[in-house]
């Protein structure tokens, strides 16, 4: 019998209720993690763990991200719950796109609040219980190909993003010491509700741009997770890894 990677761990998943958080959610439970699924939508959070069918090795949580006290509920639940944490996936996130001429200052603020803010809580409050708890852990930042070469009509997303490849190599060098590894991934276009529905000529363009000629999928995200969460990736640390079929290399 196959040894299950993330047996007995327990992962701390944001933006979990559906679309790639849920994928990683699926991977994860598969492999034997107790999951903690935080989303804004608390009810959303809890339907998404019991769609995962593993029974009560899988709770809901509402959290916002750009909350310190939901975020620390957040990762306090796992402890409470489960008994540790091993693994945090800052994975929230939201897109309010516009050209600059046209993006209204709020709607810049709250993406980067979202994505930075967010993410850089998540390191903070998952290191800082990790270290408490004397047990070496992973957190896996959300980035997006996007925060390498810049979309435009997403000023706001790119810089975001491109600031959590910056805080995950600053966090991985902060913590390091104490075992905690940090580290980044950034998706090309995957598969989703929004992709299937693009004209087939936009589509043929930016398959075109990928080298592996086709969409990624979510899983194939997850996978990457899966890695950086386990084992698998003991002395991987400080890294962003793309998962974007050779684009933009």
């Amino acid at each position: 019998m196959t040894e299950l990677l993330l047996d007995g761990r327990t992962a701390v998943i944001t933006g979990a209720a559906q679309g790639l958080g849920y994928a990683i959610a699926e991977r994860f439970a598969s492999e034997g993690a107790r999951i903690v699924l935080g989303d804004i939508d608390g009810a959303a959070a809890a339907a998404a763990a019991s769609r995962l069918g593993v029974g009560d090795r899988a709770i809901g949580v509402a959290c916002d991200v750009t909350s310190y006290d939901d975020v620390e509920a957040l990762v306090r639940a796992g402890v409470d719950t489960f008994g540790s944490l091993d693994a945090m996936v800052n994975n929230a996130g939201i897109t309010r796109d516009a050209t600059m001429r046209k993006m209204r200052e709020s709607d810049f603020d709250l993406v980067i609040e979202v994505h930075l803010k967010g993410t850089w809580l998540g390191v903070r409050t998952a290191a800082g219980v990790m270290r408490e708890l004397g047990s070496p852990g992973s957190i896996i930042n959300m980035s997006s190909i996007s925060g390498k070469v810049g979309n435009p009509g997403q000023t706001n997303y790119s810089a975001a993003k491109a600031g959590i490849v910056g805080l995950t190599k600053a966090a991985a060098k902060e913590v390091g010491f104490a075992g905690i590894r940090v580290n980044a991934m950034q998706p090309g276009i995957i598969e989703t509700a929004m992709t299937a529905g693009l004209a087939p000529e936009i589509r043929a363009a930016r398959i075109s741009d990928v080298p592996l000629g086709r969409f990624g999928d979510a899983d194939e995200v997850a996978k990457v997770a899966l890695f950086l969460a386990s084992d698998l990736s003991s002395y991987v640390t400080g890294t962003t890894i793309e998962i974007a079929g050779g684009r933009h290399i």
